[in-house]
């Protein structure tokens, strides 16, 4: 994530839409949106009259969600998942594909073992992720169309492109580069990282911390994902 473009490349969706729906048949009261990012999707929650804390380790970011909303309704932390509070929410969510980042089984055991802790009894953890037997990278690698932005400041024209380096093992890499097409200066060139584990790893992951019951939607429809899903969203109940 790049918080100087990402509100400006990332608009809101069916993904968007579903996480809402979800959240509203649940009838939960406290949320922690662990990853909030620059708060994109944080904002609406606080529309819907949650209690929220939301939660980035990306300091940029939560400066900038802070200038969107800085009333008390929602509490920014810059840390990650060590941050939650025990037994205190109704549900932990992850949008946007955060699971992806944690790269090690190590950290992506941490991260769920943080959230089970935070979770009252019958809290939810609801996070979305790719399906890897879809090869969503094949796609990205076929467009060279960059991204337009401006920046935030000074108003200048932005270009975002895309550069892939590929897989090893299961985890792929890619370059983000921002450049000032006014000045032909380039802004950000960083490096990212996802990993694509399968519906099967998550699962045993889960039931292992001790999520004993776990619902998979697919593609933000309330229906069982299936293996031609571009997008898995797991339901775990504590």
């Amino acid at each position: 994530m790049i918080p100087l473009v990402y509100d400006q490349i990332n608009h809101w969706g069916k993904d968007d839409e579903f996480f809402l729906s979800l959240l509203k048949r649940l009838q939960v009261e406290s949320i922690a949106d662990l990853g909030c990012g620059t708060g994109r999707w944080t904002t609406h929650l606080v529309q819907c009259g949650y209690k929220i804390t939301a939660i980035d380790p990306n300091e940029e970011a939560i400066e900038i969600a802070r200038s969107k909303d800085n009333s008390e309704s929602v509490e920014w932390i810059i840390g990650d998942s060590a941050d939650l509070q025990t037994n205190t929410y109704d549900a932990v969510i992850m949008t946007a594909n955060v699971a992806q980042v944690f790269l090690t089984d190590d950290s992506w055991k941490r991260v769920i073992s943080d959230v089970f802790r935070s979770l009252k009894i019958g809290g939810h953890f609801i996070f979305d992720t790719r399906n890897p037997l879809v090869k969503v990278w094949e796609e990205w690698e076929k467009d060279k169309t960059p991204d337009l932005a401006k920046d935030r400041l000074s108003g200048d024209p932005l270009e975002i492109y895309t550069e892939y380096e590929g897989f090893e093992g299961d985890i792929y890499t890619f370059y983000e580069i921002v450049k000032n097409t006014k000045t032909d200066k380039v802004l950000v060139h960083e490096k990212m990282q996802l990993r694509f584990r399968n519906q099967e790893e998550f699962n045993e992951s889960l039931k292992q911390i001790g999520f004993s019951k776990i619902k998979t939607y697919g593609d933000w429809e309330f229906k069982q994902a299936n293996s031609e899903n571009r997008s898995f969203i797991f339901h775990c109940v504590k």
